[in-house]
Formats: structure tokens, sequence, C-alpha cells
């Protein structure tokens, strides 16, 4: 059985009320006895079969998704890459020139996203490094960083040397950091200033997505606030994402699809079109499906956001989501 490694940081333990054992940020970052429940998937989203060299995947005919690190600052327990983060570098990029050899030989991507782990646990080097090699290729227009260090470690955004890297390269191409918030709590007075210095000095615009927790946001009110203050702040949001159901995950954080559904949309009732233009989505191994809507019966209404098949995007179906369904199967997609 795999034993998932447990880091957490001084800003975010400070963040935590400890004397409350169901605290939402507490559940973030300290395993309980449910993560040894087995029940699910390692790679819910099919990731092994579109990786095309060791730390690059091609799923999206215009993205590439580049693994740059194994590590966090802190370890989330509802983490969908819970079989590597941590553990193994065997999915990591090897060598940024042969990332750049691929993307320069399949000039329909258009963008990248840099994963990990998170993104900007890398040291100022590599990141100059990767973003030197990006920007470089023509049919690039814009990157990615996905990373939680705002939520976990702000004090990481505000070093000068980086905010001078982004600077420079923002004057090439887009740069975006794609930010995991999954509460308002987490968006703090040092938060808040790492964020305006981003945008100042670093040249970069900033997008979240937030994963629907069980215990955590699974709260109309709670993830309301949270939109809200993603807006005020100037960060867009950009998806909620179903939880994926991950072995160590699954049974501890999703929330059944029907119930979901109508969290969100009792939360948007209290935001302003800015804060609510997210999609409610899952990352399936078949696509991004977006999550529309209830209908007759306990049936639901979704839309592929993006395929794997091309011949699926936009395509919109229905599935049955009785008896707490939470995820989708492939026979329900078909």
């Amino acid at each position: 059985m795999l034993r998932f490694p447990m880091s957490i940081t001084r800003h975010y333990m400070n963040l935590i009320d400890w004397k409350a054992p169901n605290d939402p940020l507490r559940k973030i970052v300290v395993p309980c006895a449910t993560e040894f429940n087995v029940e699910g998937l390692l790679d819910t989203s099919g990731e092994a079969e579109n990786t095309k060299i060791q730390g690059l995947q091609h799923k999206y005919k215009p993205t590439a998704l580049m693994l740059s690190t194994n590590a966090c600052a802190s370890y989330c327990r509802f983490c969908f890459r819970k079989r590597m983060v941590g553990l193994t570098q065997d999915e990591i990029v090897k060598r940024v020139d042969d990332v750049a050899r691929y993307l320069s030989e399949h000039p329909e991507i258009d963008n990248v996203l840099v994963s990990g782990g998170d993104a900007l646990m890398n040291n100022n080097n590599l990141i100059r490094h990767i973003l030197n090699h990006l920007t470089s290729i023509d049919s690039i227009q814009y990157v990615r960083f996905g990373s939680r260090m705002l939520s976990v470690l702000p004090q990481r955004l505000m070093d000068p040397e980086l905010l001078e890297i982004f600077n420079e390269f923002s004057q090439k191409k887009g740069l975006y950091i794609v930010t995991h918030f999954e509460h308002p709590r987490e968006i703090t007075p040092d938060a808040i200033e790492a964020i305006d210095l981003l945008k100042r000095q670093g040249g970069v615009a900033l997008k979240n997505q937030t994963v629907l927790l069980r215990g955590v946001n699974d709260s109309p009110t709670v993830l309301a606030e949270l939109m809200t203050k993603l807006t005020v702040c100037g960060i867009s949001p950009y998806y909620v994402f179903q939880c994926r159901p991950v072995s160590g995950v699954k049974k501890q954080f999703q929330v059944p699809l029907a119930e979901g559904y109508k969290i969100v949309d009792e939360a948007k009732k209290h935001m302003s079109g800015l804060a609510k233009q997210f999609r409610f989505g899952m990352s399936h191994a078949t696509g991004k499906i977006e999550i529309i809507g209830m209908l007759e019966g306990e049936k639901m209404l979704f839309k592929y956001h993006e395929a794997k098949n091309l011949e699926d995007n936009a395509r919109i179906f229905t599935a049955d989501v009785s008896n707490g369904k939470a995820w989708l199967t492939e026979e329900d997609v078909k």
C-alpha cells in the first residue's frame, strides 16, 4: 500500500485552527485514517496514455502539459497525482530541450501548462531555463504555471528575482499563473501582497481553479465568499472541479454530482457576474466535461468543453447520477 508524504509550511500551519478537529484547512493538509481507503484510481485522467515523452503530456490538440517537478511546499491530501508527488521522479521531465523539440514538431500546440507537483517549487534558474525554451518557439502563444504557492507559501512569489524573470518573459509571450485557492481563509494579507506584485512587477495574469471538497468548501456560502474574494484580488475564477476518484481521496473528499451542482448553483446566486464566470466541470479520461445542470428525475446534462477525441468537442450528453454517483464511467459518456 502506498504511503503518501506529509508537508505543511509554517505559513499554512498558522492559518489552521488546531482546536477545531474539523477545521477545513486542517483537512486539506493533515492526513486522516480515511486516506488508507484505497478505493479509486491512481491515474483518473489517463495521464499515462497521453504521455509522449517523459514528463510531457499531449491530450488536447492546442495544449501540452509539462510535469516539471514532483515536489510541493505543502502536500494536499486531495491531490490527484498522489501516485507521484513527493514520491517518484519517473514522470518528471528530464531535459527541457526534449520538450522544446516535441513542441517545435507540433505547431498545433499554442500553449503549455507547466505543472508538477508545484511548478513554482522549481528554482529561479530552472524557471528561467523553461521560459527561455518555451517562449522561443513561434507557435507557443502563452505559458501557464500551475501553483498553489499563493495559498501555502505566498512569500515565494515576493522574490524580486522571480518577479524580474516573469517580467522579462511576459514581454515575449503571455504568462499566467493558475492558482489553487480552496477556501477563503487562504486569501491572506501576504497572498494579496504577492498577487499585487505578480501583476504590477511580474506582468503575470492570474486565474484560479478550485476543487469542490467535502468538509472544505462544500457550502454555497463558503464557495461564494471564495470566488468573490478572488475577484476582488484580481484573480479570475476559472474552474470549480469535481473532485476526482483518486485512491486515498475518493472516500474522504468527493461530493456526489447532484449535490455538487446544487452547491455551485446556489453559490452563484450570491455572486456578481465576474465572480461566477467559472465553469463547474470534471477532468475525465475522455476530456474536460462541463457539468451544466439537472434534468427531470436523476438525469444530468453535460458538455465536452475539451475532448481527447476531436469529434467529441462541444458534444452535449446526459447521464444518470442517481445513488450518489460522483464520477462518470466510460459507459456514461458514450
